[in-house]
């Protein structure tokens, strides 16, 4: 079990990491980014929100045109919501995109090595697979809203895990290959879902969630840097 002073200094180190994230954000390099993914982010949710709203309305016909009314208004309501459990997803989309990119930032501002980014298809791919696994794992958390408690605990950890995996992985593969990353993030499992908990922090905030995608990689960058900095040395040295 990690002692506390190790703890202690875990925490400290994903606080640091994530208030510089949050300040790089907005700074002039990450801004040219910022509009692109914001836009792609609202195209994405738009899409999904208007195609949940004509299959309900599709399916769904009362002979009242009161009550079609309602159920409209209901149904706007629930997509509101629903769209909650989407932002998830949609940040993986996005950051198969624009990660590389702000990726190279985030390097560069870190002051240490900087990676080389794989080719476009394979960064997409990957965010795309963890896409599909972030929608079948909000999916359950949404039928799981009926449950007090449960819930909330489900979609919390369930995303907290999909997103220190997910932006680690793209993090690392910038500078080792897939079979060399995976064995990392399997002996660093709780330093990444810990991380993954702020990253699922942030996407709890309205508004704010949508440049999930930003934070995530700002943060997850500076994490990995850490993580890999023991490989990367020992490469160097022909180990």
């Amino acid at each position: 079990m990690p002692r506390l002073p190790a703890l202690l200094n875990l925490g400290e180190m994903m606080i640091d990491a994530a208030t510089e994230a949050l300040m790089q954000m907005f700074t002039p390099p990450f801004r040219a980014v910022l509009y692109k993914t914001l836009g792609l982010t609202l195209v994405l949710l738009a899409l999904v929100f208007v195609a949940l709203d004509k299959f309900i309305i599709h399916f769904i016909a009362l002979p009242y045109p009161w009550a079609n009314t309602l159920l409209s208004v209901l149904t706007g309501i629930g997509l509101v919501v629903t769209l909650a459990f989407v932002v998830a997803p949609t940040s993986f989309v996005v950051a198969g995109f624009f990660f590389d990119e702000l990726a190279e930032e985030v390097e560069r501002e870190a002051q240490g090595p900087v990676g080389r980014a794989p080719p476009v298809g394979d960064t997409v791919w990957l965010a795309i697979k963890f896409a599909l696994v972030a929608v079948l794992v909000n999916l359950i958390a949404l039928l799981l809203l009926l449950v007090p408690g449960v819930n909330a605990v489900a979609f919390f950890g369930a995303n907290a895990y999909l997103f220190g995996r997910g932006y680690f992985e793209l993090s690392a593969l910038r500078y080792l290959p897939i079979a060399r990353v995976r064995r990392l993030r399997q002996q660093n499992v709780l330093r990444l879902f810990v991380a993954g908990l702020f990253i699922a922090a942030f996407l709890l905030v309205p508004i704010l969630n949508l440049l999930t995608p930003l934070f995530a990689t700002a943060f997850m960058v500076r994490i990995s840097k850490d993580i890999l900095k023991p490989e990367l040395v020992a490469g160097q040295a022909g180990v």
